[in-house]
């Protein structure tokens, strides 16, 4: 049976992006394990345990200090062994990278989830909503501005407000974390009408109501920071992309033929730049699922940026690593997803990709 083109080239594809999610996942491997010398920080830690544990054992109280030294080093070497430590770090990383991709992610060595689990994956699924419902619900609306914003300043090239947009686009060069301190300063330590930061308030509402609204409350000031964060420069970025489409020769004989601007925007405007336009929503939301570490760190808002920092700060490879693996495998599937949308949307790319053969 002949396979279709097509499937072959998103097949190639598929497998290219695997491989890089493999070199990533294992660079991170590498990076988080500082060259192994995290595994040989272990085994000092174990051989400190085993020690604590046979000193306090009353059991070994009449051995002398070599029998105790001896017992100690056996009972640090059976640990180690048993843990997988006694093996080269090339061996182990390996060892590692298989859990890894195979999203066998383990136990974390540190951190505990709200519920008490050392799991890695229910700490990434217990952190992951939070930062889907704030940041994704961010994206959302950055996007929608400066897209509609951006058409609507397009149509006024020239004007007193297209310059002010291009004169303060610059100030979005400011992270959303730097205008958070600022709106923290304002409406919690100046005005005393909304909450630094946080989920929910303490103790959360009973109602579900009243926890959603307390909910709502506390997103409003990270929500506001990235969006006045991103609000100039994703006007004006749209703005100049909608410019540039409207010179294009095609547009300029439907202008002549007398079709109406709306319909002029909609078929030779829109409809060629929605290749770009998926591309820039897709990607923006994807890594709106990573978080932001610093936004998540100043509002003290629990999702995985802020695991992420914490992860970090305490060096636990595990949630390192998982948290590293699951954003790999979402940008691949999301760029995987983008090339069948793209055939779709447009036959050029499609024709190319039976080319690509």
């Amino acid at each position: 049976m002949k396979v279709p083109p097509v499937v072959k080239v998103l097949v190639k594809r598929a497998l290219i992006l695997f491989v890089i999610v493999l070199i990533a996942t294992y660079i991170t491997i590498l990076v988080a394990n500082v060259g192994g010398y995290i595994d040989e920080l272990k085994k000092k830690e174990i051989e400190f345990q085993v020690a604590q544990a046979v000193q306090n054992n009353p059991q070994y109280k009449d051995l002398s200090p070599t029998e105790k030294t001896a017992l100690i080093k056996k009972l640090a070497q059976v640990e180690i062994k048993r843990q997988g430590l006694d093996q080269p770090f090339i061996i182990r990383s390996f060892r590692y990278l298989w859990d890894a991709i195979t999203l066998d992610l383990g136990r974390a060595e540190k951190m505990t989830s709200d519920s008490g689990s050392r799991s890695v994956k229910v700490i990434i699924l217990e952190r992951l909503p939070q930062t889907i419902l704030l940041f994704t619900t961010a994206t959302v609306i950055n996007f929608f501005i400066g897209l509609f914003g951006g058409l609507s300043l397009s149509r006024k090239f020239g004007s007193f407000l297209d310059r002010l947009v291009i004169y303060l686009s610059p100030t979005s060069a400011i992270p959303g974390w730097f205008y958070g301190i600022f709106l923290i300063m304002i409406f919690y330590t100046w005005l005393h009408v909304l909450p630094p930061g946080g989920l929910v308030d303490y103790p959360p509402p009973p109602d579900p109501v009243g926890y959603v609204l307390s909910v709502l409350k506390h997103m409003i000031l990270p929500l506001l920071s990235w969006i006045v964060s991103s609000f100039f420069i994703g006007i004006y970025s749209n703005r100049t992309f909608f410019l540039l489409y409207s010179t294009e020769d095609y547009v300029e004989v439907a202008k002549a033929k007398g079709l109406p601007p709306g319909q002029i925007e909609r078929r030779y405007i829109l409809r060629p730049a929605l290749p770009p336009i998926i591309t820039t929503f897709a990607f923006a939301v994807v890594f709106s699922w990573s978080g932001a570490i610093i936004t998540e760190t100043v509002f003290n808002w629990p999702g995985l940026g802020l695991t992420y920092y914490q992860a970090i700060n305490l060096v636990d490879v595990p949630v390192i690593v998982g948290i590293t693996v699951v954003f790999g495998y979402l940008i691949a599937a999301t760029v995987f997803i983008l090339d069948i949308l793209y055939g779709l949307v447009d036959p050029r790319i499609k024709a190319g990709m039976g080319e690509a053969l």
